[in-house]
């Protein structure tokens, strides 16, 4: 693509709010789902939506500054928060597995330096699940 002839941009984000919730539907049996120590620093969807609509009406970048929201988090943390606000009762084990293993600890899922940050922190995408 980067080769080619069509201008492109391309913009990482990091995991959206709702990805623990999302590992601990992969994961989880009889109520109990196994979820890794990942540290990520979330971003609400629509805060992705906003900045893309903002890029889609300007001029081809390619390679855009990552994307992401305003502070790290504890995928595990993330987990138990969400399925408390949305009334689930989970077990959560965590564990490293086969899907995020080792190699995807300490700042791995974190954004770049000079990132975009965007301003809805998980607390308050979280008030919006009750």
């Amino acid at each position: 693509m980067a080769a080619g002839p069509v201008p492109w941009t391309i913009v990482p984000a990091t995991q959206f709010h709702d990805f623990a919730a999302m590992v601990t539907s992969w994961t989880e049996q009889d109520g109990v789902a196994t979820v890794a120590p990942l540290l990520v620093q979330p971003i609400a969807p629509a805060d992705v939506a906003d900045i893309l609509a903002e890029l889609a009406t300007g001029n081809p970048q390619g390679r855009h500054a990552d994307v992401a929201g305003p502070e790290p988090q504890d995928l595990v943390d993330m987990a138990r928060r969400t399925n408390q606000a949305r009334g689930r009762t989970v077990k959560l084990v965590p564990t490293w597995s086969a899907l995020f293993g080792p190699a995807m600890a300490g700042n791995v899922l974190l954004p770049g330096k000079d990132a975009r940050i965007a301003p809805t922190t998980f607390d308050d995408w979280l008030a919006e699940q009750r």
